[in-house]
């Protein structure tokens, strides 16, 4: 048994995985995301400090719900996540779709087992060939 103390409120619980917080702290989480999902609904175009002040929660969390796709910025907002692979703009997760196709590629060719090809160097002959040292 995983015995733990919740990072929100400190009591004791039996931790089974994700974040360290008990079961009473991930219902009054859960209900703050539904709070907030609402206002949102609401309310269009309005921004992460808007709908942390109005809902009362934290700047932080909302911005954690966005990285784990349970929220969404519009596609007019002028704020924007960045991608943490490419840096490109994204409206939610923590890839673009680009990276995230790159990613899953990499992962099925590590799962099937066919090693990527290798690039031979190609030989330059003739006049204009270089020359290098190795150490």
């Amino acid at each position: 048994m995983n015995v733990r103390n919740c990072r929100s409120c400190g009591c004791i619980f039996n931790y089974v995985a994700g974040q360290v917080i008990c079961p009473a702290c991930r219902d009054k989480l859960e209900k703050k995301f539904q709070e907030v999902k609402e206002y949102i609904r609401e309310n269009k175009g309005v921004g992460i400090q808007e709908v942390a002040d109005a809902c009362e929660v934290d700047v932080g969390q909302i911005r954690q719900w966005l990285r784990e796709e349970r929220l969404e910025l519009a596609t007019d907002s002028a704020l924007y996540l960045n991608c943490e692979s490419c840096g490109q703009p994204i409206r939610s997760g923590r890839f673009c779709d680009k990276c995230k196709g790159n990613m899953t590629r990499d992962l099925q060719s590590v799962l099937n087992g066919n090693k990527p090809a290798e690039r031979k160097p190609e030989r330059n002959q003739g006049e204009n060939a270089k020359m290098r040292f190795l150490k």
